[in-house]
């Protein structure tokens, strides 16, 4: 096994860890659970079959998840992309409303180009709502959603949740909205974005492996 150029023996990493009382955070198989949704007038699946986009701002992937505190729950809409994994736009509320992923779309586009890029949801009504299909339209961007009862057509972001949770929660909660905030900042802006590798990008970083496709071009 090597790490950062020093080799060493799984099993002295084993003893190692025993003798300081260290346990290895082990992934729980992943489960998509994105349900049907209740979007009026579904989208089409517009990357359905599609390869993953080989540059960034082609295609963007929404989703929302519960996050727990101690004085009750938070709701995290996120947006990545689907080339960098990069963690685009985020937006945490005490609600569910079209205002949580409008929130999280008007970030990603303060500092990213939104005109050609298919953003992909699965079929929530927050996502089928006029507000905010009137802001991917503002913005140029085109609606897809996922086909029913298909969660795997945006596993992207179900497994980045999934990372998130077990990264951060490992089935744990934050103490108030205050808290969790700033943690999720930390993690997405300081950790997640910039530091975590990534084995599907050749263990690069989403910035990294941004910066490496703008320098090639």
């Amino acid at each position: 096994m090597h790490f950062k150029g020093v080799s060493c023996a799984p099993a002295r990493i084993r003893r190692i860890m025993a003798q300081r009382a260290l346990h290895a955070i082990q992934p729980k198989t992943f489960v998509p659970k994105t349900s049907d949704g209740r979007a009026d007038k579904p989208s089409p699946n517009l990357i359905s079959g599609l390869p993953l986009p080989d540059a960034p701002d082609r295609v963007w992937a929404g989703d929302i998840t519960f996050i727990p505190t101690s004085a009750g729950w938070l709701y995290l809409a996120v947006i990545i992309d689907l080339c960098s994994r990069r963690v685009v736009g985020w937006s945490l509320a005490n609600h569910m409303r079209s205002d949580l992923v409008l929130a999280a779309l008007l970030q990603a586009l303060k500092t990213r180009l939104g005109n050609g890029v298919i953003f992909h949801s699965d079929r929530g009504s927050q996502y089928g709502s006029t507000p905010f299909r009137n802001a991917l339209a503002e913005a140029g961007l085109h609606q897809s959603m996922s086909a029913r009862a298909n969660p795997y057509d945006n596993a992207w972001t179900e497994s980045f949740i999934g990372t998130l949770k077990l990264e951060m929660l490992q089935d744990g909660c934050f103490e108030d909205a205050v808290d969790a905030q700033t943690e999720l900042f930390e993690y997405i802006e300081g950790y997640y974005n910039t530091h975590r590798k990534h084995s599907a990008l050749g263990y690069k970083t989403p910035s990294q492996f941004e910066a490496q496709i703008y320098s090639i071009n």
